[in-house]
């Protein structure tokens, strides 16, 4: 999804002072992962840089495709699977429901704010994909908060992707809802006021880069990268905050090498694992390591509460009053 940076020798040779005798771990790894064929690469490398005595492969696909997978494997009685990395906080939660994933109480995330990280230590955020506005730069109305979509210079003018297909929409909605005054009724009124709701966040980019619409609802590293490449678009962190996936990480409860699937773990929440995800493009969830080009300062960056174990409740019922306000 990214461009990727490369990664510098010297960002290599950093991972290696991470492993200490006390920490050494050893034998086979398997990661199932939604991550860009090339960033899972990039993150087994760096880990075994500081793990040599551990082997990690990986099997890659969309967080839909690669859970299916995971699904019939457990339905079948076992998985090779040790480690899961996906895209969204709430497909770990149901994981966590039927207790499949392993808790790891040990892991610092002293350093995160609540709510990036799982109470109970079952699943752990690795980054922050957010969702703002872009709009097109030929639009007179420049947005700085989410009511302003819902002005006239709006109407008839906003794309957005559909919770009905795209995850990362969905805990949009279901964060908007929960944290907007107006609740539903925000969704009403974009409603009302002409609205498109379709598809993913590479449709909105496509929409509005090219002029079909002026405003849209879309992840942040699309209109960024974008922008960088001369597209005529810029992207907006709202005032009232923006919601946020996380690509979490959790164990298996499954797995056959508890400790190296912790010591990964805790790689990948390191501060060091943090700056790697940066050279990847992405924004680091860890609040002590910078931003990507690009990207406004940290602080200016508010992300709403978000409730995982909530939205899985609520996932369908929040589906079908979506699908009958858009009329989907």
């Amino acid at each position: 999804m990214h461009r990727l940076l490369p990664i510098s020798l010297g960002l290599m040779a950093s991972f290696a002072v991470l492993v200490s005798p006390a920490q050494a771990v050893e034998g086979t790894l398997t990661l199932y992962t939604s991550q860009p064929n090339t960033d899972a690469q990039q993150s087994i490398d760096a880990f075994m840089q500081a793990y040599p005595d551990v082997k990690v492969t990986f099997v890659r696909d969309g967080t839909t495709k690669i859970m299916a997978k995971l699904e019939a494997e457990l339905a079948a009685g076992s998985t090779p699977a040790d480690v899961l990395l996906i895209a969204d906080s709430v497909t770990m939660e149901g994981l966590k429901a039927r207790d499949l994933l392993m808790a790891h109480p040990d892991a610092d995330v002293s350093a995160y704010a609540a709510g990036v990280h799982d109470a109970d230590k079952t699943w752990f955020g690795t980054k922050l994909i957010t969702t703002g506005i872009m709009y097109n730069t030929a639009a007179t109305m420049i947005p700085s908060s989410w009511a302003d979509l819902l002005k006239d210079e709006a109407k008839g003018q906003l794309a957005m992707p559909s919770p009905l297909t795209s995850g990362a929409a969905l805990i949009h909605t279901a964060t908007l809802v929960d944290n907007l005054e107006a609740g539903w009724g925000y969704y009403e009124g974009l409603a009302a006021n002409g609205a498109q709701a379709s598809g993913g966040n590479g449709g909105v980019l496509k929409q509005v880069a090219g002029g079909e619409k002026l405003y849209g609802m879309v992840v942040d590293f699309l209109p960024i990268r974008e922008k960088a490449k001369g597209a005529p678009v810029e992207f907006v962190f709202p005032e009232e905050g923006v919601s946020a996936i996380s690509e979490p990480v959790a164990i298996l409860a499954s797995t056959q090498n508890p400790d190296a699937a912790k010591a990964f773990v805790d790689f990948l929440i390191s501060k060091q694992g943090q700056e790697l995800a940066l050279s990847q493009g992405y924004l680091p969830a860890h609040p002590d390591v910078a931003v990507p080009a690009g990207f406004p300062d940290r602080s200016a960056i508010k992300v709403m509460p978000f409730d995982a174990a909530k939205a899985l409740k609520e996932a369908d019922a929040n589906k079908a009053r979506f699908a009958e306000i858009f009329g989907q």
